[in-house]
Order: C-alpha cells, then sequence, then structure tokens
C-alpha cells in the first residue's frame, strides 16, 4: 500500500490522473456546491474567475478527504471518502487561517 507521507508522496498522488478524474468526478456528485457551507446553510459554488496577478484561474473549490489522506492511504480513491468544499472551509479544517490585516484606517473620518 502506498503512502503518503512526504511532500513529494502527496504531490506524486495529486498530480495523477486517477485523482484528476475522481475529484471531477466529485464535484459534479455534490454540484460543484462546498457541502460544509451547505451543511450551515450556506452557497458557496465553483464560478470561473482569473486572477490577474497570478495569472491563472482561481480556485474556488477543491476535494477533501475526510478521513486525511496521509493517516487513511486506503481510502486515498475512495469515493464516499471524499466531499466538495470551498477554500475558506478546507482552510479551516486543517486549521490554517489566514486573518486579514487589520485596516489602520478603518475609523478615520471619511471626506
Amino acid at each position: 500500500m502506498p503512502e503518503y507521507k512526504t511532500k513529494e508522496q502527496k504531490r506524486k498522488f495529486y498530480d495523477s490522473s486517477e485523482w484528476e478524474q475522481l475529484r471531477e468526478e466529485v464535484k459534479r456528485r455534490d454540484n460543484y456546491e462546498c457541502q460544509e457551507c451547505k451543511r450551515q446553510g450556506r452557497v458557496t459554488i465553483d464560478i470561473n474567475e482569473y486572477s490577474e496577478s497570478a495569472k491563472r484561474k482561481k480556485i474556488k473549490l477543491v476535494v477533501h478527504h475526510i478521513k486525511e489522506l496521509e493517516h487513511y492511504p486506503e481510502l486515498a480513491l475512495e469515493i464516499d471518502n471524499l466531499e466538495t468544499v470551498c477554500v475558506d472551509c478546507h482552510n479551516k479544517e486543517h486549521g490554517r487561517s489566514f486573518e486579514r490585516k487589520p485596516n489602520k484606517w478603518e475609523h478615520d473620518e471619511r471626506w
């Protein structure tokens, strides 16, 4: 059974054609909507936006392993272990929060 402990092992998996095909199948199954947002009564969908500064399409939705790839490699390509989530929910799930810097001008008079 393959292991997915290092960045290189994970990158090889996420670049595989098997993963790309399954990822699209999961997004289709989930109607291109964030499943976590749906559970909270919100709707987040995939819209094709383009970032001029990054010169690439902005990623809105990702396919998330419910049971983590690193700890459950046997479930890596198991469709029942996958769900579509937005980038914000995915980052929260993995404890990655990107707090915005406080706006130092927020309380200044506007004229």
